[in-house]
């Protein structure tokens, strides 16, 4: 048999329930940002359970696994996210979240099962792999600075740097059993922008007595959502958004400060760092013209996502080999970000997408929303398509980096 009827043959039904009753497991107990402490533990033991090695802990929860091919060859590292987010879940499922107030609803519990099932197939497949495989089970994903910048830091490749790295993450606008590509810049650099902005407060009807910090921070978002817009280079795609105003004030009380928290997000990296200091240039020249002043901090998120354009390229073609040209589709650029990007950095790597869509279905609901849910049956795509894109990549003979 060929690697295609090989994984198909390994990878039964039965297999695929219980990767998903895995998966149910995972999706009613989640947890937040490096907090994933009975997720981890869930995790090994499955690992232990099937006798894989792997090192524990990377940044406390964190888990790297490992397979050794029957044959030398190249190292290539799989990836997977474990933390979940501070949303309400409202799905119904039988299975829906019982940790109140928190929920996958970035597709995280299907990534880890996904990555399970991929171990459980590729132990089966030794005699196929050429090289060593690693799998990490990475914290944090949600949460600057990012669980992949803290493993790095914490120095998780010691001695066994990959020659190359991929992911794969859930998308519910593509249907099930699809999944998707896109070589070079995918994913934009993100930042969070607090603004504190600071006046006079008092009686709503007494205004000569006050320094109105409402107004200021009304003139704040505006000229800035104006000036951004019109200082960003025509071919850097650029978004300023504020989702959150806090003025506790009251229908005749102007407050003493009002704060503004939202995100920068870019995939120029040299307008990014301009674009920093034009936020806290006009949002202070705003407050001091009108008498008060601002207190501005920008946490940097994570880099900008570049897919490797020959890695990118030669999965399509391996993908397409797998299941069909009609099954596999070229992606857009999105303005979301990826903590895996921290990893793209210094190792050749691409993330593609896996569809989570119900086919033909009218009713969408997309990634962090509270009714968010997967087709399911995407799970043996996830498995079939990180399997082989293991075995068969780390056989490309020449991968460069790249200065992203």
């Amino acid at each position: 048999m060929n690697l295609e009827q090989q994984i198909a043959h390994i990878l039964t039904e039965q297999m695929v329930e219980e990767i998903t009753t895995i998966r149910h497991q995972f999706h009613q107990y989640p947890e937040l940002s490096f907090q994933e402490h009975k997720t981890s533990e869930a995790i090994r033991s499955v690992l232990d359970q099937w006798g894989i090695d792997y090192t524990f802990p990377h940044v406390e929860t964190g888990i790297v696994a490992r397979i050794k091919g029957d044959r030398p060859g190249k190292r290539i590292a799989l990836r997977s996210d474990m933390d979940a987010l501070p949303i309400d879940e409202k799905t119904n499922l039988a299975y829906a979240s019982k940790n109140s107030g928190v929920m996958h609803a970035c597709g995280h519990d299907m990534h880890m099962a996904s990555m399970l099932g991929t171990i459980r197939l590729l132990n089966q497949l030794k005699h196929e792999i050429e090289g060593e495989i690693l799998f990490l089970f990475q914290p944090g994903e949600e949460k600057i600075p990012g669980g992949a910048k803290l493993m790095l830091e914490e120095g998780v490749f010691k001695d066994r740097e990959p020659h190359m790295i991929i992911a794969q993450h859930v998308l519910p606008e593509m249907e099930a059993g699809h999944v998707g590509f896109k070589a070079g810049i995918y994913m934009a650099a993100n930042d969070e922008i607090y603004i504190t902005v600071k006046g006079q407060g008092g009686h709503g009807a007494l205004r000569q007595h006050i320094k109105d910090p409402i107004l200021m921070a009304s003139q704040i978002l505006i000229s800035l959502q104006e000036e951004i817009n019109h200082r960003a280079p025509g071919d850097s795609p650029t978004v300023l958004s504020f989702g959150k105003v806090l003025a506790d004030g009251a229908v005749n009380v102007i407050p003493d400060e009002v704060i503004l928290e939202g995100t920068f997000r870019t995939m120029n990296e040299e307008w990014r760092k301009e674009a920093h200091g034009l936020i806290e240039k006009l949002a202070s020249d705003i407050a001091s013209a009108m008498g008060g002043s601002v207190e501005v901090e920008i946490r940097q998120g994570y880099p900008l996502l570049h897919n490797h354009e020959q890695i990118a390229r030669e999965s399509k073609r391996l993908a397409i080999e797998l299941m069909g040209k009609e099954n596999v589709e070229d992606m857009e650029i999105r303005m979301t970000a990826e903590d895996f990007a921290w990893f793209t950095q210094n190792i050749p790597g691409m993330m593609y997408r896996l569809g989570v869509g119900d086919p033909g279905s009218e009713q969408l609901f997309p990634l962090h929303s509270p009714q968010f849910k997967v087709n399911e049956s995407a799970l043996r795509t996830g498995i079939s398509v990180m399997a082989f894109l293991a075995i068969e990549l780390p056989k490309i003979e020449a991968v460069e980096k790249i200065n992203s």
